[in-house]
């Protein structure tokens, strides 16, 4: 909800998202993956497009879900 506000006070059309794992592994989790579907959904019900989302790993590992064809 907070991403999706912060888009629409911006007046945003499109977003890109962006975390980090300490883990030192980018590898999404399954948490990870349901999070983005969810963000994807609800920004589109403004006409916001989710671009890419970006995990960053302790290691300086990187995962981007366009990238991976994720979405």
């Amino acid at each position: 909800r907070l991403i999706v506000k912060r888009a629409l006070e911006l007046l945003a059309t499109q977003i890109i998202v962006a975390h980090n794992h300490p883990s030192g592994s980018a590898s999404p989790s399954e948490p990870d993956k349901e999070l983005t579907r969810r963000i994807k959904e609800a920004a589109a019900l403004f006409d916001i497009a989710l671009l890419d989302h970006i995990i960053i790993a302790s290691s300086g590992e990187t995962f981007s879900f366009k990238g991976q064809g994720l979405l």
